[in-house]
């Protein structure tokens, strides 16, 4: 016997092996597997251009202003 990852990317996927495993060809294991975290800064950097960035911080900014006077 032999233990393999598998990732899932399709529900498709996940029924064939469900099926497979209804015919003891294998054994599905559920384990709560962890991947470490990205930060959102480093997820996300260059991502914007600088302009637009700078122009998504100054609508933020607007925004909160408009929140606090009301």
């Amino acid at each position: 016997m032999q233990t393999v990852l598998v990732e899932i990317n399709d529900q498709k996927a996940l029924h064939l092996l469900e099926e497979l495993e209804g015919l003891n060809v294998l054994k599905i294991i559920k384990d709560k597997v962890t991947e470490p975290k990205t930060k959102l800064s480093d997820k996300y950097k260059g991502v914007f251009t600088k302009d637009d960035a700078d122009s998504f911080n100054q609508h933020t900014q607007n925004s909160r202003k408009e929140w606090d006077n009301t």
